[in-house]
């Protein structure tokens, strides 16, 4: 048998690349996590950038001028609501924290009495079996109450690190500007020292990079700031009514997190809280809770056509895949990064994706 040695050298070549782009694409992850201010920085120099040409086309200002205004009025309005949030969001953590073993305790005293009001000589269901129903639902609660109380902890952490953090948001701050103002010089001083082929294809897979993932990027911020400010007016509004919201601002906080989530929403939390309320007897607080979400699914059907004007051409368990794996390497947070690397790789990979990796590498061509 004769092996030709000339088909084998370009596949190995070919797997070489591919596993050389994975770690390249992995230690780009890695380089973007611990340079995440000046990330945040570009992100938001990029959705400000329309506006800093509209000013610089109105008004006739140098676009350094231009530039400085815009970023005080975003950085004022920016800083006055992480401010609030930041003081909001530890009152409601620390009091959360302190009664989480309470709500822990409430919940499956609900749940032993919903067990109760069944008739389990219906459904022929023997003690030993509801026993053990009964202990795997109490250890379930319990590494729920351990996770969110966790979860809580690490945002007091946070919270309490305020000098690191002020140093991320000036940092975050400087760098907008001087991405903002001094666009030209960073691309020429890249220009100068890479060489042009390289910069070549780097400027345009940026290009489509931007066009795509900041595109939708873009979209998932307006989505979910507009139903995050709907689901916390409305929940401050059932607090002022005398209902028992404790904590509207985290419970907002939380349903926004999970209304980023591709394929999930807000009801895959609201629903169920709703039902839970209406079990419990609290009738009006249900239906409260579902005429807030019944009003962000028709403002989301009013604004997501006009935001959202195109679909990002990946198919749900490809997404769904995305998310699982986000969440087994790098946690919670993995849900949300997951599909946006997804989408890096669709627009990188693209042309390689589209022919067949496998059949591309072992083709003869």
């Amino acid at each position: 048998m004769v092996i030709d040695m000339g088909y084998w050298s370009k596949v190995l070549k070919r797997i070489f690349i591919l596993l050389l782009s994975i770690l390249g694409f992995y230690l780009l992850i890695k380089c973007s996590i611990f340079y995440m201010p000046f990330v945040i920085a570009f992100i938001i120099a990029m959705l400000i950038e329309p506006i800093i040409k509209y000013v610089h086309k109105r008004t006739g200002l140098p676009r350094k001028t231009s530039a400085i205004i815009v970023l005080i009025i975003v950085s004022t309005i920016l800083i006055g609501i992480i401010t609030w949030g930041i003081i909001t969001l530890a009152s409601e953590a620390y009091n959360m924290l302190g009664g989480i073993n309470e709500y822990s305790e409430k919940i499956y005293n609900q749940f032993q009495s919903l067990i109760q009001n069944i008739n389990l000589d219906k459904i022929n269901m023997s003690d030993k079996i509801t026993e053990i129903f009964q202990n795997s639902m109490q250890d379930i609660i319990s590494n729920i109450s351990k996770m969110i109380s966790n979860m809580l902890n690490s945002v007091l952490k946070w919270i309490t690190t305020l000098p690191t953090l002020g140093i991320y948001i000036a940092v975050t701050l400087m760098a907008t500007y001087f991405i903002c103002v001094d666009k030209l010089y960073i691309l020429d001083q890249v220009e100068h020292h890479f060489p042009k082929t390289w910069v070549k294809r780097l400027l345009m897979h940026l290009r489509e990079l931007i066009s795509s993932l900041g595109y939708y990027l873009k979209a998932e911020f307006i989505l979910v700031g507009i139903s995050f400010i709907q689901v916390l007016v409305g929940l401050y509004i059932l607090k002022w009514m005398g209902f028992n919201i404790g904590y509207p601002f985290l419970a907002a906080l939380g349903i926004g997190f999970v209304d980023a989530l591709p394929i999930l929403g807000a009801g895959t939390v609201m629903i169920p809280w709703a039902f839970i309320e209406a079990i419990n007897g609290n009738i009006q607080l249900a239906i409260g809770i579902l005429i807030i979400f019944a009003i962000i699914s028709i403002v989301r059907q009013f604004v997501e056509p006009k935001i959202v004007s195109k679909q990002i051409g990946i198919h749900p368990i490809f997404t769904l895949i995305a998310m699982y794996t986000g969440f087994k390497l790098i946690g919670i947070f993995g849900l949300l990064l997951g599909p946006i690397a997804l989408i890096v790789i669709k627009n990188v990979y693209g042309a390689l994706i589209d022919r067949g990796v496998v059949k591309t590498i072992f083709d003869r061509k």
